[in-house]
């Protein structure tokens, strides 16, 4: 159980109240939703990250399994595992990543980059410059600055998610790209 009550839409204020009824039904956003102020652009934030952005999905996928990896949080890997699959993961990579087996052949040499960029950003904050050269030879500055703010917003989910104990919900996978931001 979460040790933090669900938001309930019908006593939420009004743009609170429209940000969860154009979501999907997770119990993540009704927690989310206590920060009334904040809680619709970050939604739309949200929905920015995951639809908007230059950054290539699966790159964007692998890193967000591996912060859930890294933070041992379930309920961002059940989230993204399947979303991580309708942009190209395969079965090798999600075991590998799941086994925190980074290096593994499975993924290519440009994956490996963003991985290891992933986990020194994670673990260290600023990863080491032979990482950070590796991997703006590989992304434009935009990608990279969205990798960034990719990771980031999933380490502040993870947090959040192992902060509240929260209950994992059925995962949602590529019907987040239906869902309004």
């Amino acid at each position: 159980m979460s040790r933090l009550p669900y938001v309930n839409p019908a006593d939420a204020p009004a743009p609170v109240r429209e940000a969860l009824q154009a979501a999907l039904p997770l119990s993540f956003f009704r927690v989310m939703a206590h920060a009334e102020t904040a809680f619709p652009d970050w939604m739309r934030w949200g929905g920015t990250l995951l639809k908007g952005l230059a950054l290539d999905p699966l790159l964007r996928e692998i890193a967000i399994l591996r912060v859930a990896q890294l933070s041992d949080v379930t309920y961002e890997w059940a989230q993204h595992e399947p979303i991580a699959r309708s942009v190209g993961a395969t079965d090798e990579m999600i075991h590998a990543l799941g086994r925190d087996e980074i290096g593994d052949d499975c993924f290519t040499s440009d994956q490996q980059i963003v991985l290891r960029f992933t986990t020194e950003v994670v673990r260290d904050v600023r990863p080491p410059d032979d990482t950070t050269a590796a991997l703006t030879g590989l992304l434009s500055p935009r990608e990279v600055v969205e990798l960034l703010m990719v990771i980031g917003q999933y380490m502040m989910i993870a947090r959040v998610a192992a902060v509240t104990d929260l209950e994992v919900d059925k995962p949602m996978g590529a019907a987040v790209y239906g869902a309004r931001p």
